[in-house]
This record gives structure tokens, C-alpha cells and sequence, in this order.
């Protein structure tokens, strides 16, 4: 089952996708749907069935009216944490094979990255009932940061870069108790500033202060084990960068469950009430192939899993007035 949200009649509505055509309006968004689910003790697809209405939409002319919406959203975007996790993917065979290499020399000669990445690779899958290695973790903002799909990211004036990451985003409610609860998936590119990041690892976290975006469809269904998909950058009509890309458990260092504990495990992202949007990191970017993007160029990632793709252009922001703090 996959939902999408759009907007309907001035209100934000939740809908059932029946088809790459069609979709079926249900009686209320994602957020209150889930929260519906959560006090009733029921799952999220048996509170869907039930917010079944008998009016359907046109899913191409939601697209092209600029109607789509993420596909969970908090009615106050303050309440939407956005954050992620990296070097979480084994990627290819190749890259992997030298990754591996790597970690045959001696501890002191690995760089902070590859030693973050050999701890992924040797204790990133515990056992039940176990702890497994920390991941490297990242703020990106609240749901102000949130684009949706179709809708431009905007590049701010001070960015070196402005680079996809294609990833599967992981959404979250949090229960009154304090319960995080997972209402699905979703294709997200979480999209960062590599120049700066690779300037020094220590501006990773000025690198990910950026838009991102995610959906259009939440999979609400098991994630599958293994999962392929296209990233692809479109300029005009010509596509000047496509790569496959793998995601998935079976191509992570890292189990979700013990990505998901490393973020939750923390009392201040157990606030009830609250959306938490996370992204589980990927290993193919159009920057390691010296590709720069330019104002007006599409990104389009998909996963047949997942539906539709996910499609943004690029919108480069002119000069902003210059920030001057006052004393009061």
C-alpha cells in the first residue's frame, strides 16, 4: 500500500494510490491518520481502509497542478525534525572491494571516515536484543527545510555545490507516550553541499543545512531486503548524468533498526507528538562523477517499489541582504 498527500479543496487530505492514474481521497492527512492508528491500536493500513472515501483524483493533474505534498507532514513545521545518517551504504562491488582493501592498513592511517565506515561494517548489524556500532548522525532542520515533490530546491547564495543524494527516508510519529512509531518509507534526496563537506569533514554539518525533499509515495507495506534504483539529472530535455544506485539492508553496513536506535535513543527525539523524517544515507552521487549542476536542472530518482519518481529542478538564489545582529 503507498499513500501520497496532497492538496484538496484548501485542505491537506491523504490518498490512497489504486494506479499510476489514480488516486483515492482518504478523510484526513497522513499525520492525523497515524495518530488515529496509534490511539486506536490499530495499524496505519487497517486506518486507512477505514478514511476510504469514494472520491478519486487524477494523479497527473495533481502532478502538473503543483498539488503534490510530502507525503507525511506536522501541521506546524517546527515540530518536524529532518536529520540522517552516513557512510551507512557498502555500495558497489568495486568500491566496496576497496573499502575493504582500506581497512587492512593499520588503524592509526585510517582517516575519521573510513574508521566511521569499518565499525558500520563490523557492528552495524547486532543481534536482537543488542547494541550495534554508532553511525555518523546529521541535523538538516526542521520541515521549514522540507520541499515537495515537483517543487524547486531552492540553492542559497553561499552554497559551493548543490548535489542529489538519493536515499530511502524513514518517517516517524512520535506517540503521547513518548513511542516512536514508523509510518512508512520513501524515496528522498536528501541533497547537500559536497564542496564544503569535502573541504574539511568538519563542515559536514554546514553541508547539510539544505533543502531536501521527499515522496511522492509512501510505502506503508515491509521494505524489501534488496532495491534498486535510477538517479538521474535532466537539463532541458537532455538527461547529462544517470547512475543506478543500490539501497536497501542487503547493501548496508548498517541494519535500520540499529540506525533507528541511534537517533531515538535520545529523550529530546522521543517529544510527543512529534514528525521525524530520516534519511538512511546512499552511495552513488552524481559530484563523485565532477558533475555540477546548474540553475533549472531536474532531479529524477526512482524506485519501482516506490511508485512515481521523485522529480525536483534546481532554483539558484540570488544575493541576500547581508545578516546583521542587533544587540538589545
Amino acid at each position: 500500500m503507498r499513500l501520497i498527500q496532497c492538496e484538496h479543496q484548501g485542505q491537506v487530505r491523504a490518498a490512497r494510490v489504486e494506479s499510476d492514474r489514480e488516486v483515492r481521497l482518504l478523510d484526513a492527512d497522513t499525520y492525523s491518520l497515524a495518530r488515529r492508528a496509534i490511539a486506536a491500536g490499530q495499524s496505519l493500513a487497517d486506518a486507512v481502509g477505514a478514511a476510504l472515501t469514494e472520491t478519486r483524483l487524477d494523479y497527473q493533474r495533481l502532478v502538473d497542478e503543483k498539488r503534490l505534498l510530502p507525503p507525511l507532514t506536522h501541521p506546524d513545521p517546527a515540530h518536524c525534525l529532518v536529520t540522517g545518517t552516513g557512510l551507512t551504504h557498502l555500495g558497489s562491488a568495486d568500491t566496496r572491494s576497496a573499502m575493504h582493501a582500506k581497512t587492512q592498513v593499520s588503524e592509526a592511517e585510517l582517516t575519521d571516515s573510513m574508521r566511521m565506515f569499518k565499525l558500520g561494517v563490523e557492528g552495524g548489524k547486532p543481534d536482537a536484543g543488542s547494541v550495534g556500532a554508532q553511525p555518523e548522525w546529521f541535523y538538516k532542520g526542521d520541515g521549514a527545510c522540507v520541499v515537495a515533490p515537483e517543487a524547486e530546491i531552492p540553492v542559497p547564495h553561499f552554497a559551493e555545490d548543490a548535489g542529489e543524494e538519493p536515499e530511502l527516508a524513514g518517517l516517524y510519529v512520535i506517540g503521547d507516550d513518548g513511542q516512536p512509531w514508523r509510518v512508512g518509507y520513501a524515496i528522498g534526496n536528501e541533497f547537500s553541499d559536497h564542496v564544503t563537506e569535502r573541504f574539511n569533514y568538519l563542515w559536514l554539518a554546514h553541508s547539510k543545512l539544505r533543502a531536501c525533499s521527499f515522496g511522492p509515495e509512501l510505502l506503508i507495506d515491509e521494505l524489501p531486503k534488496h532495491l534498486e534504483g535510477t538517479s538521474r539529472i535532466v537539463r532541458g530535455n537532455e538527461t547529462v548524468w544517470e547512475k543506478p544506485f543500490l539501497t536497501g539492508e542487503a547493501n548496508m553496513a548498517h541494519s535500520l533498526a540499529n540506525l533507528e536506535y541511534h537517533h531515538f535513543k535520545y529523550s529530546g527525539f522521543r517529544r510527543p507528538g512529534d514528525v521525524h523524517v530520516h534519511f538512511f544515507g546512499t552511495a552513488t552521487l552524481s559530484f563523485a562523477d565532477g558533475v555540477q549542476t546548474r540553475d533549472g536542472d531536474r532531479f529524477e530518482i526512482s524506485l519501482t517499489e516506490f511508485g512515481r519518481p521523485l522529480r525536483n529542478p534546481l532554483r539558484f538564489e540570488a544575493d541576500s541582504v547581508p545578516i546583521d545582529v542587533k544587540s538589545l
